[in-house]
């Protein structure tokens, strides 16, 4: 990879005078040191901020006072000097066995999404979650009134970016210019969250352009905290676990999150955006923002159909995306593996669905040439590794690769001990990622990035269920499968921080079911 050890020439040069436009220069708070709320802009120039980004940033600025500035481009080059600042902080180590692949390990404390601690914020609870006879805790969500959602931001947010560097990170869920896109700016003081989100999105000057006509986006905070005690447990990998907190509030297409470094809580594109803010400006503006995966089948005769499957996360999303089958004459191309977009065409009739982001961020264990080689052949290249085991030979390891590699490379295990296959405990943890550009799928569909989304034909619900259902069943018809769908159970998974192996039940309350029907 010898691209990573090019000498890069220095950071952001400020524009001479003449070149700044006057606009820029009768702003009071730009100055010729290019500069927001007095706190310097080292990459990347606050002409380039419309004045909703502007505001949006600057009210940020103030409430976590970072050292400094850096306005993402998405450019190859940044990435480079990200990765290099990174290995100088112990965050990531490289995979020389692999092309431009790097491997993280998290605090053990921060491993997965935190349900209990993911709050929606309405006025009225009922329209977060069902309502619960007195004394009863629900366990569809957790609601946050306003009063308290900013009681919460306040403990946490002033000034825990001093030190730091603040990084505006302005995506696109969709492909850029796409009817069904959406657009959104990251906020966030972790360089791991920019590279991660470089390949989970479309980030960077495009979507900065974009977004100068004014337009509204959504808004998302993110920092990784600073502990009470002002001592990090891991100084490679900043977090405050004590403190986590996921916050949303729909009316304000609005994402806070604090406290974690983990992709789930802190790359807001995925989860917080894709699904639980965009459910709500699906409703809103009559289109499904859902759990689901997109994949495209050709029968002997070439005639293909698109479909759309939703499983809980680590339940064979992936898999089924990426299937080869063993049918003879069939083929199957895969759109997306975890979101889809959906929205009536009036031009087919039909509904018509996108991807909404540009990567995989797949679960590692159980991933193997045996099970899904498509993804095997995805992700070794520019690709980000967390919390797998690393080996001797410069490469990655999981469970379910036991049979790919070597008997004489050495295994080192996520906790960074030496790891074999006589241990009774897991080498990788079981909710390990790859966070890998879906470009680089075997079969990625032709259309997988067309603007006007790919013609829906079926939706598959599914989860893991070993007993007391039958393997498949069809509804009788539309309405009987929302009903299917919103009744459907499955087994927790490592995904989450659930302790057991319980059922966990859909969240579709009644207003949401009365939406997709």
């Amino acid at each position: 990879m010898p691209e990573f050890f090019e000498e890069i020439s220095g950071e952001y040069e400020a524009p001479l005078e003449s070149s700044i436009p006057r606009s820029a220069k009768s702003h009071g708070n730009v100055g010729f040191y290019n500069n927001l709320r007095g706190i310097n802009v080292v990459h990347g120039h606050v002409n380039s901020l419309s004045p909703k980004l502007r505001e949006f940033v600057e009210k940020n600025v103030e409430l976590c006072r970072p050292s400094q500035i850096h306005i993402c481009d998405g450019s190859e080059a940044e990435n480079i000097k990200l990765i290099r600042l990174m290995q100088s902080q112990g965050t990531v180590k490289p995979l020389p066995k692999y092309e431009n692949c790097w491997l993280a390990l998290t605090n053990p404390k921060d491993v997965a999404r935190v349900e209990s601690k993911t709050f929606i914020c309405t006025e009225k609870k009922r329209d977060t979650v069902p309502q619960t006879k007195e004394g009863v805790k629900g366990t569809l969500g957790n609601w946050i009134s306003p009063e308290d959602y900013e009681k919460e931001i306040q403990e946490r947010f002033p000034g825990c970016m001093q030190g730091q560097t603040m990084y505006i990170v302005p995506f696109s869920m969709g492909p850029v210019g796409s009817p069904l896109a959406k657009y959104g700016v990251e906020l966030t003081d972790s360089p791991y969250v920019v590279t991660s989100m470089r390949i989970m999105t479309r980030m960077g000057a495009e979507v900065l352009a974009a977004l100068a006509n004014n337009c509204d986006f959504v808004k998302a905070l993110h920092s990784v905290g600073k502990p009470i005690s002002g001592v990090q447990e891991n100084p490679a990998w900043p977090c405050d676990p004590e403190r986590v907190i996921i916050l949303h509030k729909p009316a304000a297409n609005e994402i806070v999150s604090y406290g974690s470094g983990y992709g789930g809580n802190s790359l807001l594109g995925k989860k917080c955006f894709a699904l639980r803010i965009g459910s709500t400006i699906a409703k809103r503006e009559g289109w499904l923002a859902e759990h689901m995966l997109i994949l495209g089948i050709t029968n002997p005769q070439g005639v293909k159909r698109y479909i759309v499957a939703a499983f809980p996360s680590a339940c064979g999303k992936t898999n089924l995306a990426m299937l080869q089958p063993t049918l003879p004459g069939y083929k199957v191309e895969c759109v997306g593996d975890d979101i889809a977009w959906m929205k009536f065409n009036p031009k087919t009739g039909k509904i018509h669905a996108i991807n909404p982001e540009n990567g995989f961020f797949g679960v590692a264990p159980g991933t193997s040439y045996e099970t899904n080689p498509n993804a095997m052949n995805t992700i070794f290249a520019n690709s980000v590794f967390t919390n797998v085991a690393a080996t001797s030979d410069g490469g990655v390891f999981w469970e379910g690769m036991e049979n790919e590699i070597e008997d004489n490379v050495v295994i080192t295990d996520w906790h960074g001990k030496s790891w074999n296959k006589s241990k009774n405990y897991p080498a990788a943890h079981p909710n390990s990622r790859f966070c890998s550009p879906a470009s680089q799928c075997p079969i990625i569909d032709p259309k997988w990035e067309d603007p006007e989304g790919v013609p829906i034909d079926a939706i598959l619900f599914g989860g893991r269920r070993p007993t007391g259902v039958p393997l498949v069943y069809e509804a009788f018809d539309w309405e009987h499968g929302v009903f299917i769908g919103a009744s459907m159970r499955s087994e927790a998974t490592a995904a989450a921080e659930f302790k057991v192996r319980n059922l966990i039940e859909n969240c579709i309350t009644n207003g949401i079911t009365k939406h997709k029907l």
